[in-house]
């Protein structure tokens, strides 16, 4: 059985103000959470009043205490527009933003925990939440929540840490060259994992070795000793061993190679998701992973190799995964029985992009056809591809093809290049935007089918995903 954190406070009041180098309140308080949102503040709260380019934190204060938060943080010249309470205390600091980074520094010095930092084209929630699962089996695990993987989620998911946590795990993303540096330097990872390298967000890099680059950035904040685990089969492994090793990292790579010291042994599909065989530095594993595909069999040798390395337990962590559940909009899957058969949703709708959407089609293309009668893709633009993004699109009827996808119904302008490569019979339909095609797609869907809804979160597929979930589970065809 995991030992747990000793139920302690997350912060004191005390503990706050000498991170911060201010007075401390005038009462102490005891914080149990750090929050950013007044929407989502919960009983004991910290709330940061970040002032954006569209919003000021410091309008929902009131809001922010209404919902039971322990204190906020403020600007040193915001003024109460009704005064508040003796347990509504005040923490004025120059910049309200640099006061989280600060508490997130503090969070990670005070802590013995061992931590894993997650990047990549692809592939970082799910990873993350793979060794959120597997390390809690040997300890308490802290990681951060959702896609929290950018300049202000990295320092709030530290902030978030419990001083007792024996180890941690981020996630950390980027758009554009050096966002992954001063995230990195915070985050003070002993194992870095890059899942993959794709042409993800090229419209800010002339060429995929810049994104390699870019990703590589993680290995800045290595501590002494640390390792970088890389995709052995990614044709950018090499150059980004070499920055690993810049950094004195040990390299660790993984996959399906030979040379991988993580490798991927076999891997087969399953009706509950897939069984895998893995070698982690000469210890070999079986494990059944609780959803589909090869890509994410890939990532759990990963996230496996980053247990071993940070003193986890391997056999408990692989054991762990049987229980894993994909995250919402990143392959969770749901079935629905009718009567005229089952009906698979596979919910892929958060992200897209060519690396991601082709590793969703084998998803799908390996649905068992004694099942599901038919194969349905129902895909969304995909962003931040630069000029050659109608290409991109254009290409996947290749993938379509060799999955036997029986019928492709697209969303968007950029959706319209793989429109017209299909062959007819496959075309289910095109619209401009994704609630011009829920209508069709709900028309279309009928018991015996397996549909994949997938696309970039701009192109809004979630709520074609959501009425199918919701068509089917009230009133089944």
């Amino acid at each position: 059985m995991p030992e747990q954190i000793v139920a302690k406070p997350l912060w004191t009041g005390a503990e706050i103000a000498r991170a911060l180098g201010i007075a401390p309140p005038a009462a102490d308080v005891v914080v149990t959470g750090v929050s950013i949102d007044s929407r989502t503040v919960e009983r004991g709260d910290l709330f940061v009043a970040i002032k954006g380019e569209r919003s000021d934190g410091h309008r929902f204060i009131t809001a922010a205490f209404d919902n039971g938060a322990a204190g906020a943080l403020v600007s040193r010249d915001y003024a109460p527009q009704v005064p508040l309470a003796a347990d509504e205390p005040l923490f004025r600091v120059d910049d309200p933003f640099a006061a989280l980074e600060e508490l997130g520094r503090v969070a990670r010095a005070r802590t013995d925990a061992r931590i894993a930092a997650v990047t990549g084209s692809v592939g970082k929630t799910t990873t993350k939440e793979m060794l959120r699962v597997m390390l809690g089996e040997s300890g308490p695990t802290h990681a951060s929540v959702k896609s929290y993987n950018n300049f202000m989620g990295v320092p709030l998911s530290l902030a978030r840490m419990p001083a007792a946590s024996r180890f941690g795990v981020f996630e950390i993303g980027m758009n554009h060259a050096g966002e992954i540096v001063p995230l990195a330097k915070l985050v003070r990872p002993h194992v870095a994992i890059v899942t993959w390298v794709a042409p993800v967000h090229i419209e800010f890099f002339t060429s995929e070795a810049e994104i390699a680059r870019a990703k590589a950035e993680i290995f800045e904040g290595l501590e002494q000793g640390g390792a970088a685990i890389l995709p052995a089969d990614n044709p950018h492994f090499e150059s980004l061993a070499a920055f690993a090793r810049e950094r004195s990292a040990r390299v660790v790579p993984f996959g399906l190679s030979s040379e991988a010291e993580a490798r991927l042994v076999s891997f087969e599909r399953t009706e509950e998701g897939s069984v895998v065989t893995a070698d982690i530095f000469d210890q070999r594993v079986t494990f059944a992973l609780a959803a589909p595909g090869r890509h994410l069999a890939q990532n759990a040798v990963a996230a496996l190799a980053g247990v071993s390395l940070l003193g986890g337990n391997v056999e408990a962590a692989a054991a762990a995964l049987a229980r894993f559940e994909a995250p919402e909009g990143r392959g969770r899957s749901a079935t629905f029985e009718t009567p005229r058969g089952p009906v698979l949703v596979i919910d892929e709708s958060y992200n897209a992009n060519p690396a991601s959407m082709h590793a969703a089609l084998d998803v799908l293309g390996a649905v068992p056809p004694s099942r599901y009668a038919r194969r349905i893709a129902v895909l969304g633009d995909m962003l931040e591809l630069g000029h050659d993004a109608p290409q991109f699109h254009a290409s996947l009827a290749s993938a379509v093809d060799s999955n036997a996808i029986d019928l492709v119904f697209c969303a968007g302008p950029l959706m319209a290049s793989l429109h017209e490569s299909l062959p007819a019979e496959k075309r289910g339909g095109w619209a401009n935007a994704s609630e011009d095609l829920r209508g069709p797609v709900l028309d279309a869907v009928c018991g015996g089918d397996a549909v994949m809804i997938k696309g970039s979160l701009g192109s809004r597929m979630g709520q074609i995903a959501e009425a199918l979930k919701a068509r089917f589970a009230s009133s089944p065809s």
